[in-house]
């Protein structure tokens, strides 16, 4: 299946070493609103492991946000955690379920921020408008280590150049209104780094960012990842972004993972329906000029209107009358992938 983007070097990914940083099992977090239930999560499986990236794919309203922002419990209510485990693992070996821990908590608030950061979608919407961009790094810096005023200015300077801002210790005194888009987000990097977290989570980090841009960010990223060895969660719709950064891929529809593996494998050997249509959309080198692109039939199902059995059953080409539509199917290994789907499931016959 080539992509514009394809992975080329098949060989180039080793398995994960060690132990996850991160292991999130039957995670579900879920919105009681007037209406109804929304289970914006419902019964997520996954790992991340230090120095890779795994990215997490899917349209928007699938649940990648809110899963992420489940790790640091930064949720906002009418929104909890009712089910699962976040089990984090400490530098010395220490593990914690950030699921239990109590919302302002001491434990919590010194992982938030210091052992895992954020980048979000939005740095206007994540930035204080009023508040000089160096002085929320300073504060930052001066909560999680220990270092006083002046240092925490040095380090707040030296951070902003890192990440490739222009005179920095000018824009240390700039309002993020005074910062262009790709600025704005460089200093959301630099603060997210202030603390050297072991996990950098990567909310559609450039998004609204012009191509150049965009690509700067994520070398960036990737480079950081190398040098402090962080794991990094990238959570992204643009299979372009995936096939380029990612050692590991997630893809989630409806609040749960459908189909998850490595890179190569996802690319190359995609076995869930909806994965295939996903990088069917894609644009092709070599293809006719003027041919439309194939496009996922449908759209997803509003969340108080869930389908009964699988939830792709409703777009999907290879539904099962009888079958698809009575189970939910669970995450099974198939090749180097795991998928949820009946169309490799033993128990399902295909005559």
């Amino acid at each position: 299946m080539p992509l514009t983007h394809m992975p080329t070097d098949m060989n180039s990914i080793p398995a994960p070493e060690g132990l996850p940083l991160v292991e999130m099992r039957g995670l579900k977090t879920h919105f009681f609103t007037d209406d109804g239930i929304v289970k914006a999560v419902e019964g997520v499986d996954l790992d991340v492991y230090s120095n890779r990236t795994l990215c997490i794919l899917g349209e928007s309203g699938c649940g990648k946000s809110i899963m992420a922002r489940s790790i640091l419990r930064i949720v906002d209510n009418p929104g909890r955690i009712t089910a699962g485990c976040i089990v984090y693992r400490a530098a010395d070996g220490q593990t914690i379920d950030l699921a239990k821990a109590r919302p302002g908590s001491k434990e919590l608030r010194e992982v938030r921020g210091q052992d895992i950061s954020m980048i979000f979608q939005e740095p206007m919407s994540s930035l204080g408008p009023i508040t000089k961009i160096g002085k929320q790094i300073v504060e930052t810096i001066l909560l999680h280590r220990d270092m006083n005023k002046a240092e925490a200015k040095e380090a707040a300077i030296e951070l902003l150049d890192r990440v490739g801002i222009p005179k920095p210790a000018e824009r240390f005194e700039a309002y993020p209104f005074e910062l262009s888009g790709g600025m704005r987000q460089r200093a959301m990097i630099a603060m997210a780094l202030s603390c050297q977290p072991r996990l950098l989570i990567a909310d559609e980090p450039t998004t609204a960012l012009d191509v150049t841009t965009q690509a700067q960010i994520l070398d960036l990223i990737a480079e950081l990842k190398e040098e402090f060895q962080m794991g990094v969660m990238l959570i992204t719709h643009d299979l372009g972004v995936v096939a380029e950064v990612a050692e590991d891929v997630a893809v989630m529809y409806m609040g749960k993972v459908v189909e998850k593996g490595d890179v190569y494998s996802i690319f190359e050997n995609p076995q869930h329906p909806y994965t295939r249509a996903l990088l069917q959309s894609v644009p092709r080198i070599g293809a006719e000029k003027r041919s439309r692109l194939p496009a996922i039939r449908g759209m997803v199902p509003h969340p108080l209107a869930r389908p009964s059995g699988c939830t792709f059953r409703t777009r999907c080409d290879s539904f099962m009358p009888g079958i698809c539509d009575q189970r939910q199917p669970a995450l099974k290994p198939k090749g180097d992938s795991e998928v949820a789907c009946f169309l490799h499931s033993e128990e399902v016959s295909h005559d």
